[in-house]
């Protein structure tokens, strides 16, 4: 066997292989690379972005969190006071309804006593009316024209004392 065989076709299809290796191995090995980092790139550049964006979104329900307490004290605050303002309310309305009863009482016990005095002067304009129509009655009844002539007599007599 010969130590290199020149003039066989396989070995200088298996050199020529080798050498093509070689030559291309180091530009095929760059673009290999540079894909490699070029993708390398884009995921760190990915998960930059993703970063970026859960870093946002935990900002943002932070706000979030924040204006539900905000909205939520808000809302308590503007409870208690319409709860103190119906209490206000209904006090304002219990005292307007007590004076409300205590003026009508009082007009009552007016009316009351204004129509006992009215019955009370109209018992006694009665009276009066029939005492005097009994009196007339029982002086024309027992009145003498003597009896008559002598009381006149006498008030006339009386007269003077009762002017002086």
């Amino acid at each position: 066997m010969s130590a290199l065989p020149l003039n066989d076709p396989k070995f200088w299809v298996a050199v020529s292989f080798l050498l093509f290796l070689v030559v291309a191995w180091k530009p095929l090995i760059l673009r290999i690379v540079r894909l490699l980092d070029a993708r390398a790139e884009r995921i760190r550049a990915e998960i930059a972005e993703a970063e970026r964006l859960r870093a946002e979104a935990e900002a943002l329900l932070r706000d979030a969190k924040a204006k539900h307490e905000a909205a939520r004290a808000e809302a308590e605050a503007v409870l208690a006071h319409a709860r103190e303002e119906a209490e206000r309310v209904a006090r304002e309305l219990a005292e307007a309804t007590a004076a409300a009863m205590a003026r009508r009482e009082k007009m009552a016990l007016d009316r009351i006593a204004a129509a006992e005095a009215e019955a009370a002067a109209s018992i006694r304009a009665k009276a009066a009316d029939l005492a005097v129509a009994a009196t007339k009655r029982l002086v024309a009844e027992h009145l003498t024209p003597e009896r008559h002539a002598a009381l006149i007599g006498r008030a006339i007599e009386d007269l003077p004392q009762k002017l002086h």
